[in-house]
């Protein structure tokens, strides 16, 4: 995405005048504006991809709160050029959770308070998804009411990589994709990007990157959600076809499936190259969190985005206390050996009694409240 330098300069080039009406507050992690009726959060990490950790939640959390009775429009968006927020720091949950410590827990039930806001938002919201948006990525964009994507966007769910499952809500998104999209992306971490994003219904409008810097500028003028709208159709180029089109066949039937297994047998009967790719895939992750994201999704698309949340959180507290997120992370982001040792470890090992286990109620203090 444009630095917040060339945006800057670019609004200042655009519209002198937003100078005497600008005021904005920074920490080393978000960066916060207001440019007339508008509040503007920029993630502020982009060494490290504007990962999300608490200390950013809690300050993002408040501002967005005031700022819904205070403005008439918010956008967000990532500092640099490569991401918009690749995701949660899952590296300092679970090395916190290996000491004991309860960082996860507090973590993710500040994030879900925050995308449950978000999902509730009174007043336009606006998220720039330029880049890479992974995991909490999602979590702070895809609950509002408009989402940009650009030609760099990148998005995936990649949890079950990791032994853990798609959260932030996406027990709630994932499974109101069309033609059970949303199943096939939250099991196998499948990228989706640029166009793809908007034509899976990720993304509400495309954008090239290069037009942000005035669609921005010309938000901050809007007096209104219907100039919003407008404005955002406008720029809006919905041109082109869906990469996986060809398949969405193939997604809709397979993964229409009651269990997992049922998953791998109609992909082995398909024979086709897409499903072998998709089986290898799917062979690579957890298999505890594949059936618990299943069985999750499943229940998500009966439940409210409040609702879905509360079970995430369920989900989450018992994945910090297993071993799969710990070893995931481990294989994937520390070591990066690429060989994690699943327990269970194979899909025949992983009883209903053991998925079950996650589903049930936290004791009454612990659970997740709004």
């Amino acid at each position: 995405m444009f630095s917040l330098k060339a945006s800057r300069c670019a609004i200042a080039l655009t519209n002198m005048s937003l100078r005497t009406n600008m005021s904005s507050t920074a920490t080393d992690s978000v960066i916060f504006e207001s440019v007339n009726k508008t509040g503007i959060v920029t993630l502020n990490r982009p060494k490290t991809l504007n990962a999300l950790d608490l200390p950013m939640v809690n300050e993002i959390y408040p501002k967005l709160r005031n700022w819904e009775t205070q403005k008439k429009l918010v956008i967000i968006k990532g500092a640099g050029e490569k991401a918009f927020c690749a995701g949660g720091d899952v590296r300092a949950v679970t090395d916190a959770a290996k000491k004991g410590e309860r960082l996860g827990e507090d973590f993710f039930r500040e994030e879900y308070k925050l995308n449950r806001l978000i999902g509730n938002y009174s007043i336009p919201y606006v998220a720039f998804i330029d880049g890479i948006t992974m995991g909490g990525g999602l979590g702070l964009s895809v609950h509002g009411q408009y989402r940009v994507a650009t030609e760099r966007t990148m998005i995936a769910m990649p949890e079950t990589q990791i032994g853990l499952f798609p959260d932030v809500g996406g027990t709630n998104f994932l499974p109101r994709l069309p033609g059970n999209l949303g199943l096939y992306l939250g099991l196998t971490g499948q990228r989706l990007k640029g166009k793809d994003v908007l034509k899976s219904g990720i993304a509400t409008h495309f954008v090239q990157s290069s037009k942000l810097p005035e669609l921005q500028t010309l938000l901050t003028r809007t007096e209104n959600p219907t100039e919003v709208y407008n404005l955002l159709n406008k720029f809006n180029d919905p041109s082109g076809e869906f990469s996986l089109q060809e398949n969405m066949k193939q997604i809709t039937y397979c993964f229409a499936a009651a269990t997992i297994e049922e998953i791998f047998e109609r992909l082995e009967k398909d024979e086709s190259e897409w499903a072998k790719k998709t089986t290898q895939t799917l062979h690579k992750m957890s298999p505890g969190s594949l059936k618990i994201t299943l069985r999750a999704l499943q229940r998500g698309s009966q439940l409210d985005l409040t609702q879905c949340l509360q079970m995430e959180y369920r989900l989450a507290c018992r994945a910090l206390v297993n071993k799969d997120f710990i070893e995931g992370v481990r294989a994937l982001l520390i070591d990066k050996d690429n060989t994690p040792k699943w327990d269970p470890a194979t899909l025949k090992d992983v009883t209903d009694e053991y998925i079950e286990s996650y589903f049930k109620k936290l004791p009454a203090d612990n659970e997740l409240k709004f």
